[in-house]
């Protein structure tokens, strides 16, 4: 697939937008040549349907690839292998229904355009209640830790929650889930969800937790070295930090700079993903004193519209604790 637009309707802008690179799915895609449906909206549904053939046949275990070979054999040897479990499938089929509610994606077009002069996107995707997030699946949560079924801990604090899809997949692991957010519409569903919210500029001066999840957040975040400091400071001396990061690594913060960049920027650099991946715990990481348990490779799974049914980015998601503990 070609990236052509990338956003973050959990924690920024609106859906990953990716186009059909014509080399690669000629062959699904090469009946649309010779066909060319009249009006804007017939030609939309028919280059979704092209789209959502292509990602039926799309192999999904792709998603969870990493080669190994590329990275030091210490930070190989901590990869737990992941694959496309049922909560993963359920929340595509899901994608695509919602996808296929034709007078609805219209009128979320109508309405992004409208409010996007003077809302955020994830505002905008709080109130129409769309663009939904998909990290990674309660099973999956406890094989990345090593845990089992019977396992849970006294406390989860999920910070940039948006609207609280991705955080209901942990939350089961714990007795009491609190969660920071920006939006304000966001934290509207939050709190119908039961989650307790703090506030975003104090959440780190009076509570320790046993995990801490940030996921998708320091590409996102105008000073992400000054948050992993205070993810340090908040942690339970015996505490886990569950951490996701899109890659390839492109900062923007959605409110802030007029050129969204943020004040401090990551030394994350590399030409694949593997290479970013031990750039992030040489450079990022292990200055910031945490020390990786385990890792893995995940699609970061967005909803999708009338484009097609959903989109993806490529996601390292780490299971931190502090070092020398």
């Amino acid at each position: 697939m070609e990236k052509t637009n990338v956003c973050y309707p959990d924690s920024s802008e609106c859906c990953d937008v990716y186009s059909c690179d014509s080399a690669v799915h000629a062959g699904n895609l090469g009946s649309a040549l010779s066909f060319r449906p009249r009006g804007s909206l017939a030609r939309a549904l028919y280059q979704k349907q092209q789209h959502d053939v292509f990602l039926s046949q799309f192999d999904k275990a792709e998603w969870y690839h990493c080669d190994l070979d590329q990275v030091p054999p210490s930070l190989a040897s901590k990869f737990v292998q992941l694959g496309p479990d049922q909560d993963t499938i359920n929340f595509l089929e899901q994608s695509e229904r919602k996808s296929d509610w034709v007078l609805t994606q219209i009128w979320h077009s109508l309405v992004k355009a409208l409010l996007g002069w003077f809302m955020t996107q994830t505002s905008i995707n709080g109130w129409l209640q769309r663009g939904s997030m998909f990290v990674i699946s309660q099973p999956q949560l406890r094989k990345l830790f090593k845990i089992d079924d019977n396992w849970r801990a006294d406390t989860l604090l999920d910070l940039g929650a948006g609207d609280g899809e991705v955080t209901a997949h942990i939350a089961p692991a714990f007795f009491k889930v609190y969660a920071t957010e920006m939006s304000s519409t966001m934290r509207t569903l939050l709190h119908r969800r039961g989650y307790e919210l703090l506030d975003i500029d104090n959440w780190y001066l009076d509570r320790k937790f046993d995990v801490i999840s940030c996921l998708n957040l320091i590409d996102r975040c105008d000073t992400p070295l000054e948050l992993l400091n205070q993810i340090l400071t908040s942690l339970k001396p015996d505490g886990r930090v569950l951490l996701a990061v899109v890659l390839p690594f492109s900062a923007y913060v959605e409110s802030g700079a007029p050129d969204h960049k943020p004040k401090e920027l990551l030394p994350i650099n590399g030409s694949c993903f593997e290479e970013q991946v031990r750039c992030i715990v040489d450079d990022v990481l292990t200055p910031a004193n945490f020390e990786v348990e385990s890792w893995s490779r995940v699609p970061y799974l967005c909803e999708g519209d009338l484009q097609q049914s959903y989109y993806w980015l490529d996601d390292v998601i780490f299971v931190l604790k502090l070092k020398n503990t």
